[in-house]
């Protein structure tokens, strides 16, 4: 699932839904999801992960099963339910304020 911002950049539909479906092979980490979905919609390069490090980008958040993926590994492998498609991997803009 992805912000809208990142939907709109995309070009993906920006209605109701915001999930994003793909085939990515075991094992599936958020790397190989990320790699799967830049190939998909190579307009989202670099927007989710800088292009040098390949880290995620500041306010932006991964969430799978209920639990913050943000600072875990990228190779890391995510819960059987995400890879399964059961549960999904949550990308989700960080909101600022005071």
């Amino acid at each position: 699932m992805l912000p809208y911002h990142l939907r709109v950049l995309a070009g993906l539909s920006t209605g109701a839904g915001s999930e994003v479906a793909l085939e990515v092979a075991a094992p599936v980490t958020i790397a190989r999801v990320l790699d799967a979905l830049e190939e998909k919609h190579p307009a989202l390069g670099g927007t989710i992960r800088d292009y040098g490090t390949g880290k995620r980008r500041a306010f932006l958040r991964f969430f799978a099963c209920g639990d913050d993926w943000s600072h875990e590994q990228m190779d890391k492998e995510l819960p059987e339910a995400v890879a399964e498609g059961k549960e999904p991997l949550l990308v989700v803009g960080a909101i600022a304020g005071g």
